[in-house]
């Protein structure tokens, strides 16, 4: 059974950093890659972030470019993302999604969603 659990999420001014973690299992997390997608008050699902099986190779939305880095580590089956210099814009659910192969293939499993708020 596929289980992707986010956490992390809260209250941040702007400026601020938060490190969201998705804890994976039920799956050979260390062959997929594995994304973050976001949804904003009123608005469908956005792309944030993708990062291929291994590790090595990561793309990102022009939105977060140079303000987020995702990671993941294979031993933990958890993968990361990490929101530094966070806008009100960027306020959201984010969800973290595994991908159908190894590099991008679309979203087949989801998690529950953790609250990201940007906010004075």
């Amino acid at each position: 059974q596929v289980q992707l659990v986010e956490s992390g999420g809260g209250l941040v001014q702007p400026g601020g950093s938060l490190r969201l973690s998705c804890a994976a299992s039920g799956f050979t997390f260390r062959s997929y890659a594995m994304s973050w997608v976001r949804q904003a008050p009123g608005k469908g699902l956005e792309w944030v972030s993708t990062i291929n099986s291994g590790g090595g190779s990561t793309s990102y939305a022009d939105s977060v470019k140079g303000r987020f880095t995702i990671a993941r580590d294979n031993a933990l089956n958890t993968a990361y993302l990490q929101m530094n210099s966070l806008k009100p814009e960027d306020t959201a659910v984010y969800y973290c999604a595994k991908d159908v192969f190894a590099n991008w293939g679309g979203f087949d499993y989801w998690g529950q969603g953790t609250q990201v708020t940007v906010s004075s």
